[in-house]
C-alpha cells in the first residue's frame, strides 16, 4: 500500500458507514483478545498528526450544512443540485462503474454506493459534511477533498510500525482533538483518557457495537472510541469545487489508497 507522505452524535454514527466502507475496512489485527476484556499494552512512542482545516469559507460551511441536511432527508433529488453540473471524476474507479452517459449525481451514487446496504452511501455522505478538514488535490485546480490528508513524520511512523510489530493500516488518526477512550463501547462509559492529534492503534476484540472499535493508546491504556472519529490513512474521500459564483459542489470522489 503506498504511504502518503502529505497527509463523521447522529452524524459522528453516519461517518462510521462512511468511515466511508473504508474507514472500517479493518486491517490484519495486531493481537486478538476476547471481547470486551483489554489488557494493557505496552506503551509505545506518539507520532504526532497535523490535519488541515476545512476552507474558512461561510459559503463552504453553508453548503455543508446544506449536505448534511441532504443525507439525513434521503431525497435524492435534493441531492442532485449538490452536485457540479459537468466535469464529476471518480478516480480509483476500479471496477469501472463510471459511465459518462449518466448525470453526474447518478456517477456520484454510483460511486459511494448510495443506495447500498440500507442507504450505506447516504450515510457516508452525513459523515463527509462533518469533517472539518479538507485539503486541495495537486491534480485539480481548484478542487478540495476530504478529509485532508495527515502530515506527519514518515520515518517516525515507519518506526511505530516496525517497532510494534504491526501493519500500517491497523493505525487510525483522530479526526479531530479530544477524543474520549472509554471504558466500554458506548457513549457513557467512563472516560479513560482523553486522545492527542497521533496515531492509535486498532485492536482485535472480537464483537462489538458496529460504531466502536477497540484501540490502544501511546499511554498503553486499551479503550473503546467511537469508530467514526477514527479515520484511516488512505480511506475514501468526497471532493469540492466552487463556481464562478461562489457555490460549492461535489465535484468528485476518490476511492481508498489514491
Amino acid at each position: 500500500m503506498p504511504r502518503a507522505h502529505v497527509i463523521f452524535t447522529g452524524i459522528a454514527a453516519a461517518l462510521l458507514a462512511a468511515a466511508l466502507d473504508s474507514a472500517n475496512a479493518q486491517a490484519p489485527p495486531a493481537m486478538s483478545t476476547p471481547a470486551g476484556k483489554l489488557a494493557q499494552e505496552e506503551p509505545y512512542k506518539p507520532v504526532a498528526v497535523k490535519i488541515a482545516p476545512a476552507p474558512d469559507d461561510p459559503n463552504f460551511a453553508a453548503f455543508r450544512a446544506q449536505l448534511a441536511k441532504v443525507a439525513k432527508d434521503r431525497i435524492y433529488a435534493e441531492l442532485v443540485p449538490l452536485v457540479a453540473a459537468r466535469g464529476f471524476f471518480w478516480d480509483g474507479d476500479l471496477s469501472g462503474g463510471f459511465d459518462p452517459q449518466r448525470s453526474p449525481a447518478e456517477n456520484l451514487a454510483a460511486a459511494i454506493r448510495l443506495e447500498s446496504g440500507g442507504g450505506g452511501g447516504w450515510n457516508a455522505l452525513a459523515g463527509f459534511a462533518a469533517l472539518t478538514s479538507a485539503t486541495p488535490l495537486p491534480s485539480r485546480p481548484g478542487v478540495i477533498c476530504a478529509p485532508a490528508r495527515p502530515q506527519y513524520d514518515l520515518v517516525d511512523f515507519d518506526q511505530l510500525v516496525a517497532a510494534t510489530g504491526t501493519d500500517a493500516a491497523v493505525w487510525r488518526y483522530p479526526r479531530e482533538e479530544g477524543m474520549a477512550l472509554r471504558a466500554g463501547p458506548r457513549p457513557t462509559a467512563r472516560i479513560i483518557e482523553t486522545l492527542g492529534p497521533y496515531f492509535v492503534r486498532l485492536l482485535d476484540v472480537g464483537p462489538l457495537p458496529e460504531d466502536w472499535v477497540a484501540v490502544a493508546a501511546p499511554s498503553g491504556r486499551t479503550g473503546y472510541a467511537a469508530a467514526a472519529m477514527l479515520l484511516p490513512l488512505h480511506g475514501d474521500r468526497l471532493c469540492y469545487r466552487k463556481d464562478a459564483t461562489g457555490r460549492w459542489h461535489i465535484a468528485g470522489s476518490i476511492a481508498a489508497g489514491h
